[in-house]
C-alpha cells in the first residue's frame, strides 16, 4: 500500500462508534430552513434560557422573523454583510438567523477588540449594517467606518425584571467602563433600537431563495500567513454538513432532548457553529451567558440539568482543582467536549480522577467550518485530538510539498470534505497557498504539523506558521510583531508562545530598542502601548529586551531560535 493509500484507505473507520456511518448525507438546505424544522417540531420547548429568562422556539422564531422583515425594510438584501457586535445574548441569535434568512451574510465581530481591529474587520468585510452591544457603540464611534445603519441593544432588555438593574452596570464594568449611547447618538439618522424595530415589524420577512452550496452564511475572521486576519467563506451548505457529521460522529445526543450550557463566545467559530448553531439544529436548550462566570455555569448545570458541555483546555484546567466543581455531577452528563487548543494529558488525567467522568478531545479551525476530528465514544485516545468525522478525508503530506508521508511520520495535516471553506474573502493569494487539487478533490493545507499513527488517530506537534493560542484564542505573532513596530522607539521585535499549562501559551515579546531609549523605557510601558492597540488577549505579558535578534538567512527575525530559547530555560 502506498503512501497516499494508507490515508485514502480511511484506517479510522475502524474505530467508530458502533451504528456511526462513514458518510452522512449532506441535506441540501438553508440554515434557516433547518431552524424553521425545529421551530416547527419543537415550538413549544425553551429554546434559549437567559438567566432564568425563557424564551420557546416558537417565540425565538417569531423574533428572528420580526427582525428579518426590519432588516429588510431597512434596505438589507441578500449577498449584503451584516456585521454582529455582541455579547452572548438572545439578541445575538435572533440577529444571527435573521440576517441569514434573507440570504445576506454574517460577520462576527469580537466585543473584545479595538476600533483598530474594528475597522479592519467592517472595511474588510464590506459590512454596511452593524447590530452592537449598547455599551461597544463608542467603540464603534472610534473605528470611523460610514456604515448605512446601526442596530443598538442592551443586554438587559431580555434579562428577568429583577436581574435588569444590574445588566448594564455589570456588562460595562466587564468591558473597562464603558457607557451606553447618549439620547443625541441614538437619535441620529441611521441609528436604530433593537427592541424597537421588533416591536415595529411583523413577522413576515420577504422569501428569499438560498442556494445552499454557493451562497455564503458566514464571515468569520481568522489569523493565517499575514499580520491582519482574513475572513472564511461559508456557505450553509459548510454549516449544514458539518451539522450532520458532528450529530452522526456524537449520536449520544438526542433530538428535543438536550440542555447545552453557552459560555463560549459566540463570535468564535468554536461557539457559534459548534454551540448555538448544533444546538438549535437538534431542538436542544442553550442555557446562555455573556462572561463566563463559573459559579453561575455550575450552578444552572444543575439547576437545568445540562447534558452538554464545550469548554477549552484552559478551562478544564481550572475546573479540575477548583473548589466547587463537584457541585456538578459531571458523569451524568452525556458529552462533555474539549476544543479549541491542545489539551494537556496532564489535564485530562486530572479532570478524570477528580470528576469520573471522560472529555472528548476535537480538532477544528475556522476554515473546517469548526471542527473534522473528534475522538469517538468508547475509545478517547489520551494524547491524540482523534479521528476524522464522518465525509472528512485527512492525510498528511510533506510540510513544504506536497508528497504523502508515511504514517506515523510528521508532516502538514491536509483535509477535504463538505465541512471546508470555498477560501479567503477577497483574498486569491492565500487561498491558493492553503488550497491543493488531489485527484480532482478540493484540499486544505492545515498549516499544523501532525502524524497519524496506524489506527488513523491524529496527534498535534506544532503550528506551521507561529500562531500562538492563548485561553483558546488564536494570535498570530507577525500581528502583535506589526504593532510594536509602530512604536517609536522599537527597532526590531519577535513575538513567540511560551508553553504554559494554565492558558496554553504566555505572549512574549523579544524588543530591541533604539540606542537613545535603551534603559529609558519599562517592560511595562511596552505592555501599556500594546494594550491600546490590541485586544486583551494578545497583548504580550512577558518583555524581553535584547541588544539584537536571531535572523534568518534572508534576514528574518527568526521566532524558531527564540522559541528554542524559551524551551531550554
Amino acid at each position: 500500500m502506498s503512501h497516499k493509500e494508507a490515508y485514502l484507505s480511511k484506517p479510522w473507520l475502524k474505530h467508530y462508534s458502533a451504528g456511526v456511518p462513514s458518510e452522512v448525507e449532506v441535506l441540501e438546505m438553508s440554515v434557516p430552513e433547518l431552524f424553521d424544522r425545529m421551530a416547527e417540531k419543537y415550538a413549544n420547548r425553551p429554546a434559549l434560557i437567559f438567566y432564568g429568562k425563557k424564551i420557546s422556539y416558537r417565540e425565538l422564531k417569531e423574533l428572528v422573523d420580526r427582525l428579518a422583515t426590519a432588516l429588510a425594510d431597512l434596505g438589507v438584501k441578500k449577498g449584503d454583510t451584516v456585521a454582529i457586535y455582541l455579547l452572548n445574548s438572545p439578541q445575538y441569535v435572533i440577529s444571527y438567523f435573521a440576517t441569514l434568512r434573507l440570504g445576506a451574510k454574517v460577520t462576527p465581530i469580537s466585543p473584545v477588540y479595538t476600533s483598530i481591529e474594528v475597522r479592519h474587520q467592517l472595511t474588510d468585510s464590506e459590512a454596511t449594517t452593524v447590530i452592537c452591544q449598547d455599551i461597544l457603540h463608542d467603540n464603534l464611534e472610534k473605528a470611523g467606518v460610514p456604515l448605512a445603519r446601526v442596530i443598538l441593544t442592551g443586554i438587559d432588555e431580555y434579562l428577568p425584571p429583577l436581574k435588569r438593574l444590574l445588566g448594564k452596570s455589570a456588562k460595562a464594568k466587564a468591558y473597562g467602563g464603558k457607557k451606553p449611547p447618549t439620547a443625541e447618538s441614538l437619535g441620529r439618522e441611521g441609528v436604530y433600537s433593537f427592541p424597537g424595530l421588533l416591536k415595529k415589524y411583523p413577522p413576515t420577512p420577504p422569501a428569499v431563495a438560498i442556494d445552499p452550496r454557493t451562497d455564503l452564511a458566514v464571515l468569520p475572521y481568522t489569523g493565517g500567513t499575514t499580520g491582519l486576519p482574513k475572513a472564511a467563506m461559508l456557505t450553509h451548505r459548510n454549516l449544514i454538513a458539518l451539522q450532520g457529521q458532528a450529530r452522526a460522529f456524537w449520536p449520544v445526543l438526542e433530538e428535543g432532548k438536550e440542555v447545552v450550557m453557552a459560555f463560549l463566545p459566540f463570535f468564535h467559530i468554536y461557539g457559534q457553529v459548534v454551540v448555538m448553531i448544533a444546538g438549535l439544529a437538534q431542538g436542544a436548550t442553550l442555557v446562555l451567558f455573556t462572561t463566563p462566570d463559573i459559579d453561575e455555569i455550575l450552578s444552572a448545570m444543575e439547576k437545568y440539568q445540562a447534558s452538554g458541555f464545550y469548554g477549552v483546555p484552559t478551562l478544564f484546567e481550572y475546573l479540575k482543582e477548583y473548589e466547587k466543581t463537584d457541585r456538578v455531577n459531571w458523569k451524568r452528563l452525556k458529552l462533555i467536549v474539549c476544543g479549541a487548543d491542545t489539551l494537556h494529558e496532564s489535564t485530562m488525567e486530572g479532570w478524570e480522577k477528580r470528576t469520573g467522568s471522560q472529555i472528548f478531545e476535537g480538532y477544528g479551525m475556522t476554515e473546517t467550518t469548526s471542527a473534522s476530528h473528534g475522538n469517538p465514544l468508547g475509545r478517547c485516545k489520551k494524547g491524540f485530538f482523534g479521528i476524522p468525522l464522518p465525509n472528512v478525508k485527512a492525510a498528511v503530506i510533506e510540510p513544504e510539498g506536497a508528497e504523502f508521508m508515511p504514517v506515523g511520520e510528521v508532516g502538514e495535516m491536509i483535509l477535504a470534505g463538505p465541512n471546508i471553506m470555498q477560501g479567503y474573502w477577497k483574498r486569491p493569494e492565500s487561498t491558493s497557498e492553503v488550497m491543493l487539487e488531489i485527484d480532482g478533490e478540493k484540499w486544505l493545507r492545515t498549516g499544523d504539523l501532525v502524524s497519524m499513527d496506524e489506527e488513523g488517530y491524529f496527534h498535534f506537534f506544532d503550528r506551521k506558521r507561529d500562531l500562538i493560542k492563548y485561553k483558546g484564542y488564536s494570535v498570530f505573532a507577525r500581528h502583535v510583531e506589526e504593532v510594536l513596530y509602530k512604536h517609536p522607539k522599537i527597532k526590531a521585535a519577535g513575538v513567540v508562545g511560551v508553553p504554559d499549562p494554565a492558558v496554553g501559551n504566555l505572549i512574549k515579546a523579544y524588543v530591541v530598542l533604539e540606542g537613545e531609549a535603551r534603559g529609558k523605557i519599562s517592560e511595562e510601558e511596552i505592555i501599556d502601548f500594546c494594550r491600546e492597540n490590541l485586544a486583551h488577549y494578545k497583548v504580550p505579558r512577558i518583555v524581553e529586551f535584547r541588544g539584537e535578534l536571531p535572523k534568518t538567512d534572508v534576514g528574518k527575525v527568526s521566532r524558531r531560535e527564540l522559541r528554542e530559547e524559551c524551551e531550554a530555560t
